[in-house]
């Protein structure tokens, strides 16, 4: 796609956005089911992933958003940390399902306006389990899956990013 082909795409949005800033919010959402063997399966619906623009900022809707795959792999993460947890605790988890939702404004990556921040503006993950552990038991495990996952800790702490170009 040529810059033209985008800004003719993203025109009119930026317009629409300026005009009716509520247009702009969308949730992005990731689900997985924790598995057996420490696992947890995300639900792409693709076999090989390929990242593309979100259909808020004229993408065609054919190829995966980052902030989706943001929100898989902490779905991914947390439902394998707390597999890891829950087995290494011997708590049973007859089933389990963890939900990630967060919020965009995707007015801040278009650039429409100063007021709108780029990225998400909140985060949730939810975690819907099947198990006969105490309260006590279950509460203890989804502290050490919050503690213990990586990717919410990268996210929950603002992992600084360096950027850098390697020339050759």
């Amino acid at each position: 796609m040529k810059s033209e082909e985008l800004k003719s795409v993203q025109r009119p949005l930026k317009e629409k956005y300026r005009n009716e800033p509520d247009t702009a919010m969308f949730t992005l959402k990731a689900q997985g089911k924790i598995g057996e063997n420490i696992s947890c399966k995300i639900e792409t619906g693709r076999a090989l992933t390929e990242a593309g623009l979100h259909t808020a900022t004229g993408g065609n809707g054919m190829l995966s958003c980052s902030g989706d795959l943001l929100l898989e792999a902490l779905v991914a993460c947390a439902g394998v940390t707390l597999s890891a947890i829950a087995t290494s605790k011997d708590i049973e988890i007859r089933n389990g399902i963890v939900n990630a939702e967060g919020d965009l404004d995707f007015r801040g990556t278009l650039a429409v306006g100063n007021d709108a921040p780029v990225g998400f503006k909140e985060i949730r993950l939810l975690f819907s389990l099947e198990s006969d552990a105490s309260p006590e038991k279950l509460e203890t495990l989804l502290k050490l899956t919050e503690k213990y996952c990586v990717v919410y800790q990268t996210i929950k702490k603002g992992t600084p990013i360096i950027t850098r170009t390697d020339l050759s």
